[in-house]
């Protein structure tokens, strides 16, 4: 791995409206390029907007999506690479050729790649299908990077096969943080009027970002991600907003020993910038863990429980 320098995004996206979205994104492409930052991350869905598609009908879903990697979206970005010699990377609704729709996040490289990764729990829309595939590769800039959206970071097993194809650097764009969850000790919505008062009140709305909705909660298993499998993670979150919800920010990165190198927990739109030293991999606990593990004793962890449910029905109720 080479040194960089890591950028992530956190903003507060405009449901359905792709250019304006644009709009928002190129202004922290500029940022980043003039601040020399070599990865760029921004959050899932940014481009079309997330939690209000849960209630669009197949028709309006399909006219959010593009095709990847020959939509406009992803030509706009890949020049955008090219131009700025940035790795920078957008969520957006793929139109699959197999004619499904996938939450998916591409990755345009300044030698002309684009990568795509397909979330692995999709779980917004009952008209979009989950990925059944991994994506690490290798970037411009020397480092090896992987790609998990929102809910896929929550199985710990898809961290720990990341790390195991070689991936130095996580990105972990979500939309999290103030959801409506049946756990009494983790999330739970915020009052958008709290959101909508920020300026008036920001002592309010930031200890419901920093608080148990927000980042505490992230910080209970997020470091973990990190630490336990020897990577740089980049969280790059919408925040404000978000349908009836409030995204909750806290843009971060988190080094190989979960360590937070930079973060915001500030109710706007923000980037936070860390340079990634690669000697702090070298002999962190979670690369040595990684040598160390003994695979013949894992067979368990391939078995079908009986208890696995479809991400959709546990979050929605929709049928399989």
């Amino acid at each position: 791995m080479n040194p960089i320098r890591a950028a992530v995004v956190q903003f507060n996206h405009h449901p359905g409206d792709v250019e304006k979205n644009w709009e928002i994104v190129e202004q922290f492409i500029s940022e980043a390029h003039q601040a020399g930052v070599d990865l760029l991350v921004f959050p899932e869905m940014c481009l079309s907007g997330y939690w209000h598609v849960r209630n669009l009908p197949r028709d309006e879903v399909e006219e959010l999506s593009e095709l990847v990697p020959d939509g406009p979206s992803c030509q706009r970005l890949l020049q955008h690479a090219k131009n700025t010699s940035m790795t920078i990377g957008v969520g957006l609704i793929e139109k699959g050729t197999d004619g499904k729709l996938y939450n998916s996040y591409v990755v345009a490289m300044s030698d002309g790649r684009i990568e795509c990764h397909r979330k692995l729990h999709c779980f917004i829309s009952e008209h979009m299908d989950s990925g059944d595939e991994y994506t690490v590769f290798d970037t411009p800039q020397g480092v090896r990077v992987g790609v998990l959206i929102c809910y896929d970071n929550n199985i710990g097993e898809n961290v720990r096969i990341n790390a195991l194809r070689g991936a130095e650097v996580l990105l972990a764009p979500h939309q999290t943080g103030g959801c409506h969850s049946p756990s009494p000790k983790c999330m739970g919505r915020i009052d958008p009027e709290v959101w909508r008062q920020r300026e008036a009140d920001p002592k309010r709305i930031e200890e419901e970002l920093k608080g148990s909705k927000g980042r505490a909660w992230l910080m209970k298993w997020l470091p973990a991600r990190a630490h336990d499998n020897g990577l740089f993670l980049l969280f790059a979150n919408g925040v404000g907003i978000d349908d009836d919800e409030v995204r909750t920010g806290n843009a971060m990165i988190l080094d190989p020993y979960g360590d937070v190198l930079a973060e915001t927990w500030e109710a706007a739109d923000k980037m936070v910038v860390a340079d990634l030293d690669p000697q702090l991999r070298e002999m962190c606990t979670g690369q040595r863990w990684l040598r160390t593990r003994r695979p013949e004793l894992f067979g368990d962890l391939t078995k079908v429980t009986g208890q696995e449910e479809d991400t959709r029905k546990v979050r929605f109720g929709f049928k399989e």
